[in-house]
This record gives C-alpha cells, structure tokens and sequence, in this order.
C-alpha cells in the first residue's frame, strides 16, 4: 500500500519530475533503483518467478517472442546472456525524470559487465513502467562514448548537458502491448554498425521493430521471415555529438539451425565516410523488400 501510494504522489510530480533544470529526483531515485536491483538479482540468480516480479508486462511478451522466434527454450533461455547487467553502485545518476507512467534513469561511469577487461566510462539508460501502482523495469539502453570522444571529457569535467536533451527525458508512452506469436518463420536477425547514429528498423509492417543507437549488434526479428516478400522499413538519424561523417550498415541475415551453416544475407544497405563527404545521406525514411527464395531455405539446409 505504502509503494502504490508512493508511485501515486510520484505521478502527481510528473511534470516537474521531468526537470527543466537537470536535477535527480531523489524520491524517485529511491523508488526506481531497488527495481533495478531486484530485476538483476533475479538475472543472476535465473530466478523466473522474481524476475516476472519486476519486468514489465509488454517486455516479458517481448521477450518470449523473441526467444521462440529464435526457437530458444523459454524461460531458461531468459537468463542465457553474455554478460552480467551491470551494478549501479560504482555509476553517477546524471538525469532520473518521469512522465506519467514513464520513467527514465540515466547513469555515467565505469559499466562493467563482466566480462573481463578495464571497464570504460560510458552512458547506461534505464527505462521503467508504471504497472497496478508500481515501477516495473523495462529495458536499458548502454551509450559506447567511444564514438563521442568529446562527450566522454565533457562528462568527466561535469558538464552534464549531454544528457539534458530530449532523448534522456521520459515521453510518458508506455510502449504497446505486443502479440504472443503462434507462428514463427525462418531465424532471422537484424543487424545495425551505426557508430554516431540511431537507426530504426520495422520489419513486416510493426511485426518486429529494432532500434539501435551508436550500436554494433545484431537483434533476433521476431516472428522469422517467411518465404516470398518481407517488407522492411529503415530510418536513421544522426545523434547529438556525432560527426555527421561516420559509417552506416545494416543486414539482415537468414540464421540456419544446422551447425556449421553460415548465415545468408538477404538485405544490406551501407554508406561509406567517403559516400557522406561526396554527398550522399543515409535515408531517413527507406521502405524495401526481403525476398526469400527456396534458393536460400536449399542454403540453409532445412528439411521442410
């Protein structure tokens, strides 16, 4: 009763919680970050029940279709991951807002992950969700700064507006409600090298949607692709800091099951340093066509 009453005064300070003025909201630094803690906890311990306990509905069905569109086991799969989600202990709160039922959490310091190494300065984002009176977290975004070689001194001298923009400030959307998939198509995943850059990619008309920001990663599409055309949708945007000059490619590649099968890149779209300086600009809006052929399902050896 005390959280949901805590939660409910919390949203009646939304507005201002969103901070004209880059302040921490400390009262909703002390209701965000034990969810956090909980749901990490729950990640190293692979405890599904706790971990149901603290991830937000819409990300659970996320999640799960992308899991089963990757025909991965579920839930143990949930808590297969590369590496550990970081610890807030060592990282500075820089910017902790909310907006309705939206809340933002963002962080700077040395992530460590562990997986070994000198851990480097850089960005970390929280995102969290009101549920039945309570924050439940969402997801995170990890900020690499070293593509924004200058936001990293600026950051370490103390000066914060970097963070003070529009993009570290919560929209009070609460993302939508995603369909369990039944029927699931080739593995398929979707992959972004955009250092300076978010691109967004929309597969089969909102079927799966990926975002990615300063990133070098590739994302399992939900629900597969399936034989014939796909649609794809892509829109880039250069971030704040960001040269306007650097590389830009993404590919979505065809995933076999058989071991030793590679992955078959089925659409590719890139612009070069010298493409940019020459005067070519990455699309903002691009709408084309993944076309899959028994070519390509021969190539992937797949017994049908």
């Amino acid at each position: 009763m005390k959280a949901a009453l805590l939660f409910l005064c919390l949203l009646s300070l939304g507005t201002t919680a969103s901070l004209k003025a880059q302040q921490i909201n400390e009262a909703l630094k002390r209701s965000l970050e034990p969810v956090y803690k909980n749901w990490r906890q729950s990640m190293i311990q692979k405890n599904h029940p706790l971990w149901k306990q603290h991830t937000a509905l819409h990300r659970q069905v996320t999640i799960y279709n992308r899991l089963v569109s990757a025909y991965q086991p579920y839930p143990q799969s949930i808590f297969k991951v590369p590496f550990a989600p970081p610890a807030l202990s060592s990282l500075k709160p820089l910017n902790i807002n909310m907006q309705g039922k939206t809340a933002m959490a963002t962080y700077f310091g040395e992530i460590d992950f562990g997986v070994g190494g000198e851990p480097a300065k850089n960005l970390m984002v929280l995102y969290f969700v009101g549920e039945n009176g309570r924050w439940k977290y969402d997801t995170s975004d990890f900020i690499n700064l070293a593509a924004l070689p200058e936001v990293r001194k600026e950051l370490i001298a103390g000066n914060y507006s970097y963070v003070k923009q529009k993009d570290f400030t919560s929209n009070g959307e609460i993302p939508p409600m995603p369909v369990k998939i039944s029927k699931r198509g080739y593995i398929a995943q979707v992959y972004a090298f955009c250092p300076g850059r978010e691109v967004k990619v929309d597969i089969n008309k909102g079927r799966s949607t990926h975002r990615f920001q300063n990133d070098k990663m590739a994302q399992i599409i939900i629900g597969g692709l399936h034989d014939g055309q796909n649609e794809i949708t892509l829109s880039t945007k250069a971030l704040p800091g960001s040269t306007g000059q650097e590389s830009l490619n993404v590919r979505v590649f065809l995933m076999s099951q058989t071991k030793g099968v590679k992955p078959i890149n089925v659409f590719e779209y890139s612009v070069k340093p010298e493409e940019i300086k020459a005067g070519k600009k990455p699309v903002s809006n691009k709408i084309g066509l993944i076309q899959i052929t028994p070519e390509h399902i021969k190539l992937l050896n797949i017994k049908r």
